[in-house]
């Protein structure tokens, strides 16, 4: 593969679930338990995050950029908490945290990254 090559993975109509390009990997995850509070959630996607990382050569040492979408502001305590357990220190990325409402309204939390990949 070349620098300059688009690669996608897990493409479907409407989004990949990840798209590599120059040193560069994009992903979003959400969460799958739906029926779970703000602490499952959180860390069940954390898992799944790191887990996409890793299957991308990147791990979350090697996040560049954050968004993170919460539709309930009372869950940010909950989440900085998690998200700040699961980072390795010294390795925060860019962070933003948006308050607004998802697609679902089960969800309680959605993460949007940026990181560099070896691949």
């Amino acid at each position: 593969m070349n620098g300059d090559e688009i690669v996608r993975s897990g493409t479907t109509a409407r989004w990949s679930d990840t798209v590599a390009w120059n040193g560069l990997l994009f992903l979003c995850e959400v969460p799958e338990k739906l029926d779970a509070d703000i602490a499952v959630q959180a860390k069940e996607m954390l898992v799944l995050l790191a887990k996409r990382l890793a299957d991308n050569h990147s791990s979350p040492t090697r996040l560049l950029n954050v968004t993170i979408y919460l539709p309930q502001a009372q869950d940010l305590a909950t989440f900085n908490e998690i998200w700040e357990a699961w980072l390795p220190t010294g390795c925060a990325p860019v962070r933003a945290c948006i308050h607004a409402a998802l697609t679902n309204p089960l969800m309680r939390v959605e993460i949007q990254a940026i990181a560099a990949s070896d691949a």
